[in-house]
């Protein structure tokens, strides 16, 4: 038949009237099913077929049937209401924190013992969360966080945070003595830092690890000495792989005997001053979104342990 046809507009009310006609096949059992009286029903099924330009029901005295065109409409009406499900059930996982992507920094030595925990925490308990990975400097990856190049990053000890950042302790590491595998002192139990005044040492550099290099200091200086350099490293690398070749001596988080490099043994240090402690620290922006609140406390639950 032919149809006028009017503006319409295809909404969920209106797709939801459609098909329960089409499943019932009856207006006052698909009315019934809706909850509405019968005449607002039919209405708005006419009202549809005049915007759509098509006659979507065959009617007769004992029901409706679908039309060829209303059973292709009918497929059609049903992914359309899918998806706009699926839409807003995805829009509201993200707004939780449920599902979306996070941009996270690290320093490369974390990325052996805590990276791996949060990720696999992540993907058991937030599966629609997708985590990127950044490795860079300390320096570098607090101010990407800053500029919002990065969502969250974890670095050690960080000096002179912005005020624009926050950041939370999540782990507290033990340093201990480094030393090369064939050292007097690689099979100790423990060794006290004043046996090693004689040693050179490879050194934090204080440009690029101010908080490690400071601590150093200051641990040694407790201990009645100021260790005597061999060389500098800007990295934890560099640090461990001058111990690794029998050259020198350093203190390091304990955590990197976790790396398990033959050449280098670590023995841990009898003293107890703070100084011989490295924090491990979560930076990110005040106005952090749900997801990245969502990965903090993972990180309470997870890589602390």
């Amino acid at each position: 038949m032919a149809h006028m046809l009017e503006d319409i507009q295809l909404t969920r009310r209106l797709l939801e009237q459609f098909l329960a006609v089409a499943d019932e096949r009856h207006f006052g059992r698909a009315a019934e099913r809706l909850g509405m009286s019968q005449p607002p029903l039919s209405q708005s099924i006419q009202r549809l077929e005049r915007g759509l330009g098509v006659t979507l029901f065959e009617r007769g005295p004992g029901g409706v049937a679908p039309t060829a065109a209303g059973e292709v409409f009918a497929v059609d009406a049903r992914r359309l209401l899918d998806s706009q499900s699926a839409a807003i059930e995805r829009v509201r996982r993200v707004a939780r924190g449920l599902e979306g992507d996070v941009r996270v920094g690290y320093v490369s030595i974390l990325s052996h013992h805590y990276l791996p925990g949060l990720l696999r925490a992540a993907a058991e308990e937030l599966p629609g969360l997708r985590v990127h990975l950044h490795q860079d400097s300390p320096a570098a990856l607090a101010e990407m966080v800053r500029s919002a190049s990065l969502d969250l990053a974890f670095l050690r000890d960080p000096s002179h945070l912005s005020a624009e950042l926050v950041s939370r302790d999540f782990a507290v590491e033990r340093i201990a003595a480094a030393v090369p595998h064939r050292h007097p002192l690689a099979g100790r139990d423990e060794v006290g830092l004043s046996e090693l005044r004689d040693e050179d040492f490879v050194l934090p550099d204080a440009g690029a690890l101010p908080t490690l290099a400071h601590q150093v200091q200051l641990a040694c200086g407790e201990a009645g000495f100021t260790p005597r350099s061999r060389a500098v490293s800007d990295d934890l690398t560099g640090l461990f792989s001058y111990v690794a070749s029998g050259l020198c001596v350093s203190l390091l988080p304990e955590r990197l005997r976790d790396f398990h490099v033959p050449e280098v043994a670590f023995v841990p240090l009898r003293e107890t001053s703070p100084h011989l402690e490295t924090t491990l620290v979560a930076v990110h922006r005040p106005d952090t979104d749900t997801a990245v609140t969502r990965l903090l406390e993972l990180i309470a639950h997870h890589m602390a342990s």
